[in-house]
């Protein structure tokens, strides 16, 4: 992704977010099923020894947009004391490493730890062997600490995922107590060919009302392997806000894509709604319900956010199935053959 469309994003998506929990078993987890302070549901991470908050927080907009420390400090130690157990970022998202590892390294028993590897150099050097071993041991140095929870390739392809020397590199890390576990970040026929490899323990993929493409094509085989699954996107970028088509590149395929489907809950007075069964609302709980889905990632500068995405879950519940069932009707009867996951 061009550094131009993750500050477009990250400018388009300041409003909204949801925060995740990383940690070492036995210490941020709870038995499946257990529920955070603040009521959040909790979910066992595939066949790892973790159980996370089923709302994570996502880096990349603290680092993005530049977010001052303070604020930073604020927004992490307020959501961890919340119940917050999962913190998902990337060695790519300027400098929200630094923030993370600044502001709550000396909690990191608290919190389950997820980075991203593969753009250090660009093109094909960024998954060398050599190039993902430096990138891993800058992050441990960037976030202040001797390990992380799971760190997944970011968004390579096929291609390079059969060569194979970018999954050896994550092994190799593995078996040197760098990671606890590793996985692969990205969507379509890529994430299906790295599910199907068993190579990995987590997947990251889009997963969303407007993003359906791996409710069929991935999350059953992930579930299937006994992955864990992080939901990146789950609100489809708020896409709902934009009266008219906007210029943003990264929302617009979004954009696009609603103005076909036409859902309810996410037009008129329902986008507008701040409860349960608004678009935000309805959005998060229909990801939520997505077979094998474990956590959903959104970003926030706002400190306050977690807790307040988490009532939302809290006093909605999941997701009715007719309403889910309504939801993958119109996809289905509507969805376009290039409506692939969006990277």
């Amino acid at each position: 992704m061009g550094e131009h469309t993750r500050r477009s994003f990250l400018a388009t998506t300041a409003a909204f977010a949801a925060m995740a929990t990383v940690g070492r078993a036995g210490q941020a987890g709870q038995p499946a099923g257990a529920t955070s302070a603040t009521g959040l549901e909790k979910r066992k991470f595939g066949a790892t020894d973790m159980v996370v908050t089923v709302l994570g927080f996502g880096g990349a907009e603290i680092g993005f947009r530049q977010t001052d420390q303070a604020t930073v400090e604020k927004l992490l130690n307020s959501s961890l004391d919340a119940g917050l157990n999962v913190v998902d970022t990337a060695e790519c998202y300027a400098g929200s490493e630094e923030a993370i590892g600044k502001a709550v390294a000396h909690r990191r028993k608290d919190y389950y730890l997820f980075t991203k590897v593969g753009h250090m150099e660009r093109g094909e050097a960024g998954w060398t062997a050599a190039s993902i071993e430096k990138s891993i041991n800058r992050s441990l140095e960037r976030l202040k600490t001797d390990y992380v929870d799971l760190i997944h390739l970011h968004s390579c392809d096929k291609a390079t995922l059969e060569k194979g020397e970018c999954i050896d590199a994550l092994e190799k890390a593995k078996k040197a107590g760098k990671t606890r576990y590793i996985g692969y970040s990205g969507d379509t026929v890529h994430a299906l060919y790295a599910v199907e490899t068993g190579r990995f323990d987590s997947l990251q993929t889009s997963v969303s009302f407007l993003d359906q493409e791996c409710i069929e094509l991935t999350l059953p085989k992930a579930k299937a392997r006994n992955m864990g699954v992080v939901a990146k996107r789950p609100i489809a970028n708020a896409v709902w806000r934009f009266d008219a088509k906007p210029e943003d590149g990264y929302v617009v395929e979004y954009w696009n894509r609603l103005q076909k489907l036409g859902y309810d809950f996410a037009k008129g007075d329902s986008a507008k709604s701040s409860g349960p069964d608004g678009a935000a609302g309805t959005a998060l709980r229909f990801t939520l319900a997505q077979p094998g889905v474990c956590v959903a990632i959104v970003g926030t500068t706002n400190p306050d956010r977690w807790k307040q995405n988490a009532e939302l879950l809290r006093a909605g519940g999941p997701l009715p199935a007719e309403k889910i069932e309504a939801i993958r009707a119109k996809w289905k009867e509507a969805a376009e053959p290039g409506w692939v996951g969006q990277v």
